[in-house]
């Protein structure tokens, strides 16, 4: 059964984990251990990738608040 496209960076945080648990308790056939890889790697590239939308939101935001806040100290000096 494929697995979809995890829904929030949390739900995949918490698979990947489970997965990570499955692979190091050693008991995967050769077969599941090469699913499991192939899972945790879609998943590390979604996590890697909610993390970089999350990272360029924030330069944007602080690049506003730190405009504003330059225009407000201009006005009142």
């Amino acid at each position: 059964m494929p697995k979809t496209r995890p829904q929030t960076f949390e739900s995949a945080l918490t698979e990947l984990e489970k997965i990570v648990a499955s692979m190091e308790a050693g008991q995967l056939s050769l077969e599941e251990s090469l699913a499991a890889y192939k899972r945790g790697a879609e998943l590390l590239k979604f996590c890697q990738g909610a993390l970089a939308e999350v990272q360029q939101q924030v330069k944007i935001l602080e690049a506003d608040t730190l405009k504003n806040f330059s225009g407000a100290d201009d006005s009142n000096g």
